[in-house]
């Protein structure tokens, strides 16, 4: 890793940064810097491993990756299908596993098995929107919401939500159960497609050591 240009990772902020940075440190990557919890730094510098690392929300991430800000990213599979961004997904890290579901009061269950026209409700419009029309081929009509989705059917907004679902039980609290699974989640790491061609070596070097490293954890 002599090479002068600096290869940069934009980290979902949270969980999936705290995670991520203990795999990297795992395979001799660290970054001193980023364990300072009082700086104000938004760029954070391995100078030795010529190696730059900043966080950003998780939607922010695929941006940051396809327009070359960043050469790799790693953000939850969710964001990479909602965003729908021009990059290569390389690795699937696994943590942060979770599932994307159609979910809603057991009532809920005729309208979505007779094809009905119904309203979802959802954080994620272009997954909900792929769903219903490519693969259940059922006309929706689409309500994006940026807070709890839960409350669409409790306050009769919409029929069901489309919503990740980790234990399941808020769902449970307020009397709304999954449905139907759209699919697994988990971490993904990302990677600009310029910067697979210009970074090759230094790229596919770094992920054998994570496959190797997440291999060992199997």
């Amino acid at each position: 890793m002599s090479e002068d240009r600096y290869l940069t990772f934009a980290l979902g902020k949270g969980r999936l940064a705290k995670r991520t940075l203990e795999l990297l440190e795992e395979i001799g990557i660290t970054c001193e810097e980023m364990k300072d919890k009082d700086s104000r730094k938004l760029i954070f510098v391995n100078e030795e491993l010529k190696l730059r690392f900043f966080l950003s929300k998780g939607p922010d991430v695929p941006t940051y990756v396809e327009y070359g800000a960043a050469d790799i990213g790693v953000v939850g599979e969710d964001t990479i299908l909602e965003e729908n961004r021009n990059v290569y997904e390389v690795l699937d890290l696994g943590f942060g596993k979770c599932r994307m579901c159609v979910c809603g009061p057991a009532s809920a269950k005729d309208l979505l098995q007779h094809h009905e026209r119904i309203r979802v409700a959802s954080k994620y419009p272009k997954i909900a929107k792929d769903y219903f029309y490519n693969q259940k081929f059922q006309t929706v009509d689409i309500i994006k919401l940026n807070g709890s989705v839960e409350l669409g059917p409790i306050v009769e907004l919409s029929d069901v939500i489309v919503d990740i679902v980790e234990t399941g039980s808020t769902l449970k609290e307020n009397g709304l159960e999954v449905l139907e699974e759209i699919c697994p989640l988990s971490a993904r790491m990302i990677v600009n497609p310029v910067s697979m061609q210009m970074q090759s070596e230094r790229i596919k070097d770094l992920l054998s050591k994570l496959k190797a490293k997440l291999k060992e954890g199997v």
